[in-house]
């Protein structure tokens, strides 16, 4: 088995310039020339984007809550093999996960899990000394999470510095490992639901900038050297089957977020995937069998969408053909009667689910879902068990016509079941705000066996 070097880059809080530091390291090492793997922990769908786009390595999400131990260290193993090191992002602070009582989903939690040491990232502005009960207070948390240093972000000054390294020499077995001048302009901007997507970031010298940054602050040998190599044992994967259904999945600026293992799960079950673009394209590809319709921000392209009217015409006639169409969050936006803006208006979207969906201010939901589904599907038989997460801003603003669209989700939140319509069924097409991963449950092959009849 091989060894490479690898660790969690962790953060005491959301904010903190974990994913800056993370993405500045990702694209410093790998313009070293090491083949850098890197991974998400938790749900999000953007940061992945950008990782994929410093490192030019597909970027792999893990879950604590979402999935099993055994898929985490599967899907960790089956690419950083063949890697010279690897990066796990962690979620939110260190310890922050499912609940307040419970480890289920949070950065350490997932470094347990995988055996690996954390780099943790501490935003030091207007702390000196008090760093340092900070950094014990996480170090002493949980005694069995390794720390193996702490970069301290949006450090002032030399003399700060200084400040922070003497205070450090409280805690000896916790090396510091880099501090990184205030650059608050050098990070992406954001929006609802978190940073611009890297499909829409047009300037890659962000990257470049950022991984200057780093290297300019940070001894990469130094930290190299702090964290210890781990063995690596790829799962013996079965060769890929013969495709048995073409699957259309749509992928633009509009619809973007995917799960990768998701994607990879489908093809081991046998189908072909055929990306197409809802904004652009005219038509539907050939000859497909199923429609799989991600979530992204629809509410940002409603009047694309709306004006690409051949295109809704053919997804309208394709529910009507029977075959399966399966759509999370914006996905599921796209498919029902129009999208409200209220900056901007009402746009007629696909009008398969004949309710509305109108953009808050606010975000409407926000939290891990599990889901047991209360009729057959696409998704598998009555009783169907998956996990996934829910984050959104758009609600259904009016009553639900229960004869037109029947819901087939049974939820539960962290606090017990939820009374929520949830998991829409017309025909054969299902459209939920529930991302579902995949890896929890047999939803990917059931898909494509009910695609496939």
């Amino acid at each position: 088995m091989k060894k490479i070097r690898a660790c969690v880059i962790a953060g005491t809080h959301s904010g903190c310039g974990k994913t800056s530091v993370s993405l500045g390291l990702m694209r410093a090492l790998s313009r070293q020339g090491n083949t850098v793997q890197p991974y998400k922990c938790g749900p999000d769908f953007i940061d992945p984007g950008h990782h994929t786009r410093a490192c030019g390595r597909i970027s792999h999400n893990l879950d604590g809550w979402m999935l099993s131990p055994g898929i985490n260290r599967d899907i960790f193993h089956r690419y950083a093999a063949g890697c010279d090191l690897a990066l796990v992002e962690g979620v939110m602070g260190l310890h922050d996960g499912y609940s307040g009582t419970r480890e289920d989903g949070s950065t350490a939690h997932m470094a347990k899990q995988l055996g690996l040491p954390v780099v943790l990232v501490v935003d030091a502005r207007a702390m000196a000394r008090s760093a340092a009960a900070l950094v014990g207070g996480y170090v002493g948390f949980d005694p069995d999470v390794q720390v193996a240093g702490v970069i301290f972000n949006r450090v002032g000054s030399e003399s700060h510095a200084g400040l922070l390294r003497d205070a450090m020499g409280l805690l000896p077995d916790v090396p510091v490992l880099g501090c990184l001048k205030r650059e608050e302009e050098i990070g992406f901007s954001s929006r609802h639901l978190g940073l611009h997507t890297a499909d829409e970031e047009e300037d890659e010298s962000r990257y470049e900038r950022l991984a200057d940054w780093v290297d300019g602050c940070l001894d990469l040998n130094v930290l190299l050297s702090a964290i210890p190599e781990v063995e690596i044992a790829p799962p013996n994967d079965p060769d890929l089957p013969e495709p048995r259904v073409r699957l259309g999945v749509a992928r633009d600026e509009a619809f973007c977020f995917y799960y990768a293992e998701n994607l990879r799960l489908l093809r081991q079950a046998g189908a072909e995937l055929v990306e197409f673009s809802p904004m652009r394209d005219k038509k539907l590809p050939e000859d497909l069998d199923a429609l799989y319709y991600g979530g992204g921000y629809p509410e940002l392209y409603a009047f694309e969408l709306s004006q690409n009217t051949r295109m809704k015409k053919q997804v309208r006639a394709f529910h009507e053909s029977g075959r399966p169409i399966y759509a999370e969050c914006g996905g599921f936006m796209y498919l029902m009667r129009d999208i409200v803006n209220r900056e901007q208006g009402r746009f007629a979207m696909t009008g398969l689910f004949p309710v509305r969906a109108i953009m808050n201010e606010r975000f409407r939901a926000l939290g891990y879902r599990a889901v047991e589904t209360s009729a057959d599907s696409l998704l598998g038989p009555v009783g169907t068990l998956a996990r996934g997460h829910e984050f959104h801003y758009s609600a259904i603003e009016e009553p639900l016509a229960q004869e037109a669209m029947h819901a087939i989700y049974f939820l539960r939140d962290r606090k017990g079941p939820r009374d929520t319509p949830e998991g829409f069924l017309v025909g054969n097409t299902l459209g939920s705000y529930v991302h579902l991963h995949f890896g929890s449950g047999n939803v990917a092959r059931s898909f494509v066996d009910f695609a496939s009849r």
